[in-house]
């Protein structure tokens, strides 16, 4: 019985099963976080994943091109020549399985440990201590009649448009609200990246990606000048650890809009009105509101639109929001995709928590 039960550890721990058993003690640390947010904060998210993101991003900094784009295809190439392999016989179903299995518990321990585990954080309002409000529908539209007139306000051409100035700027403003936004300044280095593949990115509307395995940014080279600072800032969210699709997007905004630059004023609240308009448009008092909106800025929204609608694939499109939606899910990201629109809410309490915005200013 004795012999029995040594084989059996024995077959439970030869080497090809070390990854299976370390993506099984990372799904357990996902569920304990995910229970238990505060440690997550503190222990991964305000710690170890600092040191993570300089080790990692100054490595990848070194290359002009994307490390991540790179190793999404190799894995692509990697599958079909195992398939292959597999079909002409030189390799047996059992070794196969055996390196699908490896391969795929190594990304999933990996996702984890250099990234994912940021997914079960504190969530904003506690984190950073900004109170949470429930605002009506008169408060909503206010707030729409508000950020028309900084839009108008901050309206700008982007004839005269420096990339790296613009990067520049983002990260000072990342660093003057380092300590209220609650992130490890500087945390490595964030230089954007183009996306390899950019025109199939376009099809699915992916302005811009993070790549959890080297820690890199990532802006389409199809994006319009108007929208390369928010969408910057936004990545830039990410790789400072913020996970939440909302809450990126709310970094962004305050870190744009908080820059003595025009330009990264007007693209955040460009960018940000649409959600404010998603949510407002039947309300009432909208349309008079709205035709405040100046020309030029209608003008850009259109431009936006036309622009990604004819790049679009809607097959392509749909797919991806699809798989999007459920890597969200999966993550404990209840909306999914709806997680988007969620910057709404956090507009709305940091233009009602006067504490906040002086911290903020």
């Amino acid at each position: 019985m004795k012999i029995v039960r040594i084989k059996q550890l024995k077959y439970l721990f030869q080497k090809w099963l070390i990854l299976p058993w370390l993506a099984i003690i990372t799904f357990f640390l996902t569920e304990y976080f995910a229970r238990h947010p505060h440690l997550s904060e503190t222990i991964y998210s305000q710690r170890t994943y600092p040191i993570i993101a300089k080790i990692i991003s100054n490595l990848s900094f070194v290359f002009p091109f994307s490390l991540d784009d790179i190793f999404y295809v190799l894995l692509i190439i990697s599958a079909l020549l195992l398939l292959s392999l597999l079909i002409i016989r030189k390799i047996s179903l059992k070794n196969t399985g055996k390196i699908i299995l490896n391969t795929l518990t190594a990304i999933y321990f990996l996702f984890y440990f250099l990234w994912g585990f940021n997914y079960f954080r504190e969530d904003l309002n506690n984190r950073l201590n900004l109170a949470e409000q429930k605002p009506d529908a008169n408060q909503l539209i206010l707030q729409l009649e508000t950020l028309i007139e900084n839009t108008n306000n901050t309206l700008c051409t982007f004839e005269e448009f420096d990339k790296n100035e613009v990067d520049s700027l983002i990260e000072e403003s990342y660093k003057k609200l380092a300590f209220a936004l609650k992130i490890n300044y500087p945390a490595g280095k964030r230089k954007d990246k183009k996306i390899t593949f950019s025109g199939f990115f376009a099809q699915a509307g992916i302005s811009g990606y993070y790549g959890p395995f080297f820690n890199e940014v990532h802006v389409n080279t199809n994006v319009l000048a108007v929208e390369y600072p928010f969408v910057l800032a936004h990545e830039k969210a990410h790789q400072f650890g913020i996970t939440s699709e909302a809450e990126a997007n709310f970094y962004a905004w305050l870190v744009c809009t908080n820059s003595n630059s025009k330009q990264l004023q007007y693209s955040a609240n460009l960018h940000i009105l649409r959600f404010f308009i998603y949510q407002s448009y039947q309300l009432d008092g909208y349309p008079e509101i709205i035709s405040r909106l100046d020309e030029n800025a209608k003008n850009d929204f259109i431009r936006i639109r036309e622009n990604w609608m004819n790049l679009r694939n809607e097959k392509v499109d749909k797919v991806a929001s699809k798989v999007n939606d459920t890597y969200l899910k999966t993550n404990k990201v209840e909306k999914g995709i709806e997680d988007y629109k969620g910057v709404v809410k956090f507009v709305m309490d940091y233009s009602q928590d006067s504490v906040f915005q002086k911290r903020i200013n």
